[in-house]
């Protein structure tokens, strides 16, 4: 999956966001495979209104939240890091209406806030 993203920051003319990207894909798919108990999930990412948007669905109702995890958990980082990522971005993350659906929203270089 972190391939086909790549090559679709590639085919937008966008590889300066390939490394935010690929962690943002990284920690999505994991959240959505370690807690939906689903078979299918997919991942979608488009270009709309000045803005990248990396939306993971895995069809299961719930709300992602970060965690606190402690100083030696193994796990437990991956939302907070995505938090991270679109905060740095100008950015913002969140979880569909209905929890189906968690995405990333971050502006396209130069554009701002989107």
């Amino acid at each position: 999956m972190r391939r086909i993203a790549a090559a679709r920051l590639r085919y937008c003319g966008l590889e300066a966001m390939t490394d935010d990207v690929m962690l943002i894909v990284s920690e999505l798919l994991t959240n959505a495979l370690q807690h939906s108990g689903t078979t299918e999930i997919r991942l979608i990412i488009t270009v709309a209104d000045g803005a990248l948007w990396v939306r993971v669905r895995d069809g299961m109702p719930s709300t992602a939240a970060p965690r606190c995890p402690g100083p030696g958990a193994e796990s437990g980082r991956g939302l907070l890091l995505v938090e991270a990522v679109a905060k740095e971005n100008g950015g913002s993350w969140g979880t569909s209406e209905g929890g189906v659906e968690t995405w990333c929203c971050l502006p396209l270089p130069g554009q701002g806030q989107p």
